[in-house]
């Protein structure tokens, strides 16, 4: 991946991950989770983007992560050159604005999620190839994720004309569509999904913020400027950055700006938003059960097919059961219907809404 300028990694991690409750927990989010490989999410995230095309990662994440966050990252010797640590949430495009104030200007910022799984990541370094011309030129690229059903749950792309070899022109960004219309894309063939990867030096993101959403590059300015340092730890001010607009990186700057460019990529792309993506993406045994066990947790399953079973503690065991999701972890355990796994995100807001006691 030949380039006269070193790409900077910049890993978003400040995601609560509570669609894979109980596991996943505002204490210990799904990026901290080893999930499909001995490594957590955020270590396989940072691994994929190392050598000599790569300078060290910077990383922006929740303040209440600093500490997990550098000793994942120094166990598979991808030590960041920069720990912004967010006072508060505010959406990807202040996010992304703090880490560009962080590095070189001039550099290519390879910006992702910490919580999603690439299976091919050759088929990832080749697109971030075919895209340095562009982004060296002032191009905003996003990586569109070749489709294989027609998803409600994400953005689109509609893909335009080609510039060089492999990057093509956005012609749309597509907000989460109803389901007829996911199918007409699909069938279509002219749209990716929108995977919240991007390639952009750091100056030209800053410019179309200052453009597009000036307020916003103000109270990051600001809250740079004021922050906190501890060696390589980065505290934005906290009263500043809270008047930053919570906005993604979609709404304030790429659906807006001129020189949009997408690389559409087959990579073996998923982002484990439920327990049933992770069951789809997992090795199955030979009855279509995929199950995993931390060291102090075992599952037994007898006569029982197409379950998802993960435990971190106690032991599990299932009898006679099929398409069943049961999940345990320290004191709790959810047992849901596969294809619901969604509704999750019920749970949590019914538990919230429960008096203590």
């Amino acid at each position: 991946m030949p380039s006269s300028t070193p790409i900077t990694p910049v890993i978003l991690s400040g995601g609560s991950g509570t669609r894979l409750w109980p596991m996943s927990r505002p204490e210990r989010p799904k990026q901290m989770l080893a999930l499909t490989a001995e490594e957590t999410m955020l270590q396989l995230t940072a691994m994929r983007a190392t050598g000599e095309h790569f300078t060290a990662p910077i990383v922006v994440a929740n303040a209440r992560h600093a500490d997990m966050v550098e000793e994942q990252l120094d166990s598979v010797g991808a030590t960041a050159q920069a720990l912004i640590f967010e006072p508060i949430g505010r959406n990807t495009a202040p996010a992304i604005a703090l880490a560009a104030l962080a590095a070189d200007a001039s550099n290519p910022l390879l910006v992702m999620p910490s919580d999603h799984v690439i299976a091919d990541v050759a088929a990832f370094h080749a697109a971030i190839h075919a895209a340095l011309p562009l982004v060296a030129e002032g191009w905003l690229v996003t990586f569109g994720i070749a489709p294989d059903a027609p998803e409600t749950g994400y953005g689109w792309i509609k893909v335009g004309e080609e510039i060089s070899g492999g990057v093509h022109r956005v012609a749309k960004f597509v907000e989460k569509p109803p389901r007829d219309r996911a199918e007409a894309m699909l069938a279509a063939g002219d749209h990716s999904w929108n995977g919240g990867i991007f390639l952009f030096r750091a100056d030209i993101y800053l410019a179309a913020l200052a453009l597009h959403a000036p307020d916003m590059l103000a109270a990051c300015q600001l809250a740079m400027a004021k922050a906190r340092r501890e060696g390589t730890r980065i505290f934005p001010d906290a009263e500043a950055f809270a008047a930053a607009p919570d906005d993604s990186i979609d709404y304030a700057v790429m659906e807006k700006a001129e020189r949009v460019a997408v690389v559409p990529v087959s990579m073996g792309w998923n982002d484990v938003g439920s327990w049933d993506a992770l069951h789809a993406i997992s090795e199955l045994d030979e009855a279509g059960n995929a199950h995993a066990s931390g060291a102090a947790g075992e599952v037994i399953a007898i006569d029982t097919t197409n379950c998802l079973v993960r435990t971190d503690g106690m032991r599990v065991a299932l009898v006679g059961v099929d398409d069943l999701i049961v999940v345990a972890s320290g004191t709790d355990v959810l047992i849901l219907p596969r294809g619901r796994s969604q509704e999750v995100k019920k749970l949590i807001e019914a538990m919230k809404a429960k008096p203590a006691g």
